[in-house]
């Protein structure tokens, strides 16, 4: 598991350094994120809804992503299962839409299989989730049709 508050992650500048020789123009914590990506099975992305989009940890973390884009390393990703956890503070789950859509056509252009994806709006405080037994259920399903699917 990876917290991206923990990391030091750099925006991207779209130079594509990362494609000539693999590595990007800044020296941070990114390459651990692409080793862990690129080793796992299924890949599970949570980040809450902020102004209708991600945290701004994720959209730098997916915006580096760009190194996934070269034909040296888009086989590290083609097919990889994607799992999307979203959870939100607003009870509409249309306020989410522009988030998973953003996620949707990132993972397309990527060639990742969006498996599933989880929403969980009325969240207002850290750990909440805990008292939603109903959402527990349906994130341990998930989990187990991943290892299902992949198998």
């Amino acid at each position: 598991m990876i917290h991206l508050d923990e990391m030091e992650i750099n925006q991207c500048d779209g130079c594509h350094r990362c494609w000539s020789d693999g590595n990007c123009r800044w020296k941070d914590d990114m390459p651990i994120i692409y080793k862990k990506i690129a080793g796992c099975d299924v890949l599970v992305l949570g980040t809450p809804v902020y102004w209708f989009g991600p945290s701004a940890m994720m959209k730098s973390c997916l915006d580096r992503f760009v190194y996934f884009n070269s034909p040296k390393t888009r086989s590290l990703v083609k097919g990889k299962a994607v799992i999307l956890v979203v959870p939100f503070e607003d009870t509409e789950l249309g306020t989410a839409d522009p988030l998973v859509a953003m996620f949707e056509k990132s993972l397309e252009y990527l060639e990742m299989n969006l498996f599933a994806r989880l929403l969980v709006p009325g969240l207002t405080r850290r750990g909440e989730v805990k008292e939603k037994q109903v959402i527990l259920e349906e994130a341990y399903g998930i989990g187990r049709d991943s290892v299902t699917h992949r198998g």
